[in-house]
């Protein structure tokens, strides 16, 4: 495993090399690599080379350092897509040949609160609906989502069909169409409701998606939070010069 000497400076191939070695399984995901020490004499090279090459290894999500405890592979992102497309956990989880599930957790409606008014524009007597679902690939959740809308906007027989889509059932019932959505990413730690529910390890990372869903026009019918499993989804935007 020793690395080659080339044009290159000498970190860019401890890099490359440990890419190459975490591609092909040498390290696997959550596996804890060799100490400093033993890893710059497997590699041929000073612990000042190997120290450049694994704080860039870092930065790039490669690997994570706990102080104290170790250096280890980061598990990379199954899941992958461009912020500004208006797409689906489902379809994302298709497009990686795994089968998309739906756990439902609860339901619940109540009379519109102030912030309610405020986000959809309704009535004080209009009634608000608040869904709590955990999405699945192969099984496994990934993604814990919290959507809340008008209860207008959708039937009476929504509830009765756990794993049917909002954006679906709100299309199928009236003459809404969801054409765009404002999105905010925070990154979180543990959260103490959203990380049990997705099993995540006390050092898992949450990705959490804010977005408030337009119909044709102003108006917002549709608000979601949704928890993204950090080691499990990467999102990306594409950027133009204008």
């Amino acid at each position: 495993m020793t690395v080659k000497t080339d044009h290159r400076h000498l970190y860019l191939q401890v890099i490359e090399q440990l890419k190459r070695d975490i591609a092909s399984g040498v390290f696997k995901e959550k596996e804890k690599l060799p100490s400093e020490f033993e890893l710059a004499k497997i590699m041929g090279v000073s612990r000042a080379t190997l120290r450049e090459a694994l704080r860039l290894l870092e930065e790039e999500h490669y690997i994570v350092r706990r102080h104290g405890v170790g250096t280890f592979v980061n598990p990379r992102p199954l899941f992958t897509a461009g912020i500004e497309e208006l797409a689906s956990v489902s379809d994302m989880i298709r497009q990686v040949g795994m089968t998309p599930g739906t756990n439902f957790i609860s339901s619940s409606e109540e009379l519109a609160t102030e912030e309610d008014m405020e986000r959809f524009g309704c009535n004080p007597d209009e009634r608000v609906m608040t869904i709590k679902r955990v999405r699945t690939a192969d099984g496994e959740p990934v993604v814990y989502c919290i959507d809340t809308f008008p209860s207008r906007y959708v039937g009476e027989e929504f509830l009765k069909q756990e794993d049917e889509s909002i954006f679906e059932a709100i299309e199928r019932t009236g003459n809404l169409r969801i054409t765009q959505a404002v999105a905010q990413i925070e990154p979180v730690g543990y959260d103490e409701e959203a990380s049990p529910i997705l099993e995540c390890e006390p050092e898992t990372a949450l990705l959490m998606l804010r977005q408030s869903h337009y119909a044709e026009g102003e108006e917002v019918i549709l608000y979601s939070r949704n928890y993204f499993k950090g080691d499990k989804f990467n999102f990306h935007v594409l950027r133009k010069r204008l």
